[in-house]
């Protein structure tokens, strides 16, 4: 088919769905594209879910001013959207003298970005915070206004709210083709053409391709795959903050973090690959996770550990986010380059983009907006009369589908029927944690694979685990005439 818009969007993760729901504040038709088959589907749904302070990023650059502005605007976003965070704090380990010297840097680049309540702490007063760090540690950064956050939860609720507010979301439309025409552009993507007078660049690790098909100032785009232990609730109580060592040219290092659901992470590698799509685990980067992280935790052992999963990282070579319109290309805005810390800077880039959008098609805000649907809180969190009254209005909260993190039938419809709702296993899992506990789905996902089935008015050989080829059935062992007969 083809569609016309104002604006167009390729990705759709945390960039690009900040900037979809920025971008629903104004009179404009708005429409986002992705080759997933849901939202979130690359970095965002892999990564460490850290609101990093900014204390890391060169002062001056892009990234440490949209990351100090981003972080500072999770609390009350979270709070509006029902998305869990919390400001667990951090801290940034010294192991010998040269990483002590480092401290000193970081805690010097940090109050340069504005950045707050910094400290340098003495090796007691760290382990008296953390008592299960390596004692040999010398000193430790204090970073209290970092925080940790679900990043793809984030962004469904940020999805959502943009489409109760008049944007659309096409998934499974990779974009083929990009060219410019007389009006604006024309995206070919799928079986699908789009043409719009704004094109938004937000397609993460493909966004460099795209932008020099747009202009002729090249980028060169580095894929940097980590790999990540995720450890089971079991050791949740460990540490209370995110535990960092002293970060190198390639990234923040091997961290170890609570979640907010209340695992332990452990990664991420930094390894530079080929095929951005290549989000593999190997035996190799897994070892390396242990051997590095065990400098932080010297009593680590994997026992606990429930999964492992890698993500790919957008680097640029110049080593900085590129966000704002494109060089020598009228009508086209771009958030390039989009690695750490890009999830805590997702709301300012989109705030900023929007406006850069806005002020370019003259556009006016809309007088009055859909009021965003807040989740129910989840069934695991209610207390036991917040249960029974939710089950008395509901009786499908009795049912529970996902024994290891307590996901009712009630939670996995209303994953479905959310307005960018899940149409896969994983993407309900995304959106409940069912199959997210210790058995990893082994109970559930039959249960979850019917009610998606129910739910889309389709055969159970049309749902999907994830991808287009991840097929759970192919078909019935026989007809249902004849198994009466059996």
């Amino acid at each position: 088919m083809n569609y016309k818009t104002d604006i167009l969007i390729i990705g759709a993760g945390i960039s690009g769905c900040s900037l979809a729901r920025e971008l629903s504040r104004f009179k404009a038709d708005v429409a986002v594209i992705d080759r997933g088959n849901d939202l979130a589907e690359g970095a965002t749904k892999a990564n460490s879910g850290i609101v990093h302070a900014g204390y890391d990023a060169k002062p001056g650059s892009n990234k440490a001013r949209l990351n100090v502005a981003g972080a500072q605007m999770f609390p009350a976003l979270c709070e509006l959207l029902g998305v869990p965070y919390r400001q667990a704090g951090a801290l940034v380990i010294a192991l010998n003298g040269q990483d002590r010297a480092m401290l000193e840097a970081l805690l010097e680049r940090g109050l340069k970005n504005g950045v707050q309540q910094l400290s340098i702490l003495s090796r007691e007063e760290a382990l008296a915070m953390e008592p299960r760090l390596n004692p040999e540690l010398v000193a430790a950064m204090s970073v209290p206004t970092s925080g940790i956050v679900s990043p793809y939860e984030l962004a469904f609720a940020m999805a959502d709210d943009a489409a109760i507010n008049g944007v659309r979301f096409f998934l499974n439309r990779e974009a083929a083709e990009v060219c410019r025409t007389e009006d604006g552009f024309r995206v070919t993507a799928g079986p699908d053409v789009f043409e719009c007078r704004v094109l938004v660049n937000c397609a993460g690790a493909s966004a460099a391709a795209i932008h020099n098909d747009l202009t002729g100032d090249s980028l060169e785009m580095i894929h940097r795959r980590g790999q990540y232990y995720l450890l089971d609730h079991a050791a949740s109580d460990v540490f209370s903050r995110t535990i960092f060592q002293c970060p190198s040219a390639m990234g923040k290092g091997v961290l170890v973090s609570p979640t907010v659901h209340g695992n332990l992470l452990i990664g991420p590698t930094a390894e530079d690959i080929p095929d951005p799509l290549d989000t593999a685990t190997t035996q190799e980067g897994l070892d390396n996770i242990l051997l590095t992280a065990k400098k932080t935790w010297p009593e680590l052992n994997v026992r606990a550990n429930i999964t492992n999963f890698s993500g790919v990282r957008a680097h640029l070579a110049a080593d900085d986010f590129l966000v704002g319109p494109v060089t020598g290309c009228p009508g086209a805005f771009e958030a390039v380059g989009i690695e750490s810390p890009g999830l805590s800077s997702a709301p300012a880039i989109g705030r900023e983009l929007a406006g850069q959008i806005a002020d370019y098609l003259a556009l006016e805000r809309k007088s009055r907006l859909n009021d965003y649907p807040v989740p129910p809180k989840p069934f695991r969190e209610m207390t036991d009369e917040e249960k029974a009254e939710a089950c008395r209005r509901n009786p499908e909260y009795g049912s529970v589908i996902c024994r290891c993190e307590v996901v009712t039938e009630a939670e996995v419809r209303g994953a479905i029927r959310r307005p960018v709702g899940a149409r896969t296993i994983d993407g309900v899992k995304r959106r409940t944690r069912a199959g997210m506990g210790r058995c990893q789905g082994g109970f559930c996902l039959p249960r979850v694979a019917a009610i998606l089935a129910e739910e889309l008015h389709c055969d159970l050989s049309d749902i999907r685990k994830d991808g287009s080829d991840s097929f759970l059935v192919t078909g019935p062992l026989a007809d249902p005439e004849e198994r009466k007969t059996v």
